[in-house]
């Protein structure tokens, strides 16, 4: 492509003037969102994938029928951030345009959209590659939270607690973290109820959701810090240290945190569903008798697996991945979620709902 094709083609891009053959037309881009543009046009990104592109993935997607998805492109420097696979098909195939999806932002953001990306859709990263997205997104993105990258890499909070920590050396001091919604918390959680109180010692008439946006914590810490003043008690239960007294350190800094505590040893699925089905608290209630059908649902077809992997034909092998992918994420959200109403109840490591 020489000089004045890409020039036409940069304007085309920021929707100034219709490009060569074979493009989008403004009108077309404003209308939809994606613009068509020479393959030729494009640069591969950097991936997330240690080992590159997977030819028979490639294949596989050739071999569909029907559009594919367009490819995220960065539109500073036109490389690829999600959908190589798709462009190589497309080359494959002979053709010489393809749909494109524009982002605009920092490299380090694009990096992120393209973990994210391969997380919810498409070919799944292996596990070595998530572990890796995921340093790399602690070093370039320090303030968000461990739940934040997690989501991002389709981790455990906890895995990516241990890589923070054994990249603790060369990240910055941060005394707070931007979290799943946006919110910004103290890393110290006796800060943060220590404020709750001041806020509702100040403002007695507040609601609990005012409180807590003030204080940077969850409505649900600030319940039980009320609830906790009420009886007379301190904003959060004392530390127990070498010596029994608070071991809360004087500096602010990282302090131990239930989310990095081991998860708990619970016996087989089998044993702690039965027990869960008999528990009158769930099923006198419609929410809890739906809980429990979803999860003896998951339960009993758990041996049926290996037969309903290989009933799946290699055209629907995507689109059935992207669902299972995108189930298993709800679930791991539903999980997180009841984790965190627990923690902020217990927040010092009490094993609620942990059979005996």
């Amino acid at each position: 492509m020489n000089c004045v094709e890409a020039g036409s083609l940069r304007s085309t891009l920021n929707g100034a003037a219709p490009g060569p053959a074979g493009m989008s037309t403004p009108a077309e881009v404003s209308r939809r969102g994606i613009v068509t543009v020479p393959i030729l046009a494009l640069l591969p990104g950097e991936s997330p994938r240690l080992e590159g592109e997977d030819k028979a993935h490639i294949a596989r997607l050739a071999e569909a029928e029907g559009p594919l998805p367009p490819v995220l492109v960065d539109r500073r420097s036109m490389r690829v951030i999600d959908g190589m696979h798709r462009l190589m098909a497309a080359l494959s195939k002979g053709r010489e345009t393809i749909d494109v999806e524009f982002f605009d932002g920092p490299a380090s953001d694009a990096f992120l959209r393209a973990v994210e990306e391969n997380v919810t859709h498409g070919l799944p990263l292996s596990q070595a590659d998530r572990r890796a997205a995921a340093a790399r997104i602690v070093a370039s993105h320090p303030h968000l939270s461990d739940r934040a990258v997690a989501q991002a890499a389709g981790l455990a909070a906890r895995t990516v607690a241990g890589i923070r920590r054994r990249s603790s050396d060369t990240l910055p001091h941060l005394n707070a973290r931007v979290g799943r919604d946006g919110r910004v918390r103290p890393l110290d959680g006796m800060a943060g109820r220590r404020r709750v109180a001041e806020l509702l010692a100040e403002h007695p008439g507040a609601s609990l959701r005012e409180v807590a946006r003030g204080a940077g914590v969850s409505p649900a810490t600030a319940h039980d810090v009320r609830k906790r003043l009420e009886r007379g008690e301190a904003p959060a239960p004392a530390r127990p240290g070498a010596n029994g007294s608070c071991a809360e350190s004087a500096e602010p800094g990282p302090v131990a945190s239930p989310r990095t505590r081991p998860p708990p040893q619970v016996p087989p699925p089998a044993l702690v569903l039965e027990k869960l089905l008999r528990d009158p608290s769930l099923r006198h209630k419609e929410q809890g008798r739906r809980l429990l059908r979803l999860l003896h649902q998951n339960a009993t077809e758990l041996q049926e697996w290996p037969g309903v992997i290989a009933s799946v034909p290699p055209h629907c092998s995507a689109v059935v991945v992207q669902l299972a992918r995108h189930y298993s994420q709800m679930w791991l959200n539903f999980a997180e979620e009841l984790d965190e109403q627990a923690q902020a109840a217990d927040p010092w490591g009490g094993r609620r709902g942990e059979w005996p």
